[in-house]
């Protein structure tokens, strides 16, 4: 009879042990430079109820992130906010992305952003604090491709700043 509890107690612990689901928050962005437009690309990729959640608290209650159901000062809101957390600095210069729109995708939403009339990248500064604000244990991944070089880094509220060389040979 003890056996048997004994059993039986091993094989619930595991299903009791995972009843609270721990929820992961990471957003993933891609930087990446093409010298041909002279232009770097960034297109961020945020969980849509992170960022609807974020962006309510923040300036408007009645922000939807739905297509059907948007306001028309959403996309003033994204850009606002996107402005205001995510810094990147060029060759020691701080750089000004333009908002070109977004894309609904299931839970997520792709923002993109243009930072225009770059010739050259030897250094580039991502400082992402997107979604920070919102959640102690956000993590946002940084994926470029500069100067046919792929780097990756992935920044937290501990770590948010990193700066990359692409001028050694």
């Amino acid at each position: 009879m003890k056996y048997t509890k004994l059993v039986l107690f091993f094989l619930i612990l595991p299903l009791l042990a995972f009843t609270s689901l721990h929820k992961y928050y990471i957003s993933v962005t891609q930087i990446e430079f093409v010298p041909e437009q002279q232009s770097v690309q960034i297109i961020s990729r945020l969980f849509l109820d992170d960022f609807e959640n974020v962006l309510k608290q923040r300036y408007d209650e009645k922000i939807t992130l739905d297509e059907a159901f948007e306001i028309p000062n959403t996309n003033s809101f994204i850009n606002k906010y996107l402005a205001d957390k995510l810094q990147i600095t060029i060759n020691g210069k701080p750089a000004t992305f333009q908002f070109i729109g977004k894309k609904y995708d299931l839970d997520v939403m792709k923002c993109y952003l243009e930072i225009k009339n770059v010739k050259t990248i030897e250094s580039i500064q991502v400082s992402n604090k997107i979604l920070f604000d919102m959640f102690p244990d956000q993590q946002n991944i940084i994926k470029t491709k500069i100067n046919s070089k792929q780097k990756s880094f992935i920044q937290t509220v501990q770590n948010a700043n990193a700066l990359l060389n692409f001028n050694e040979n």
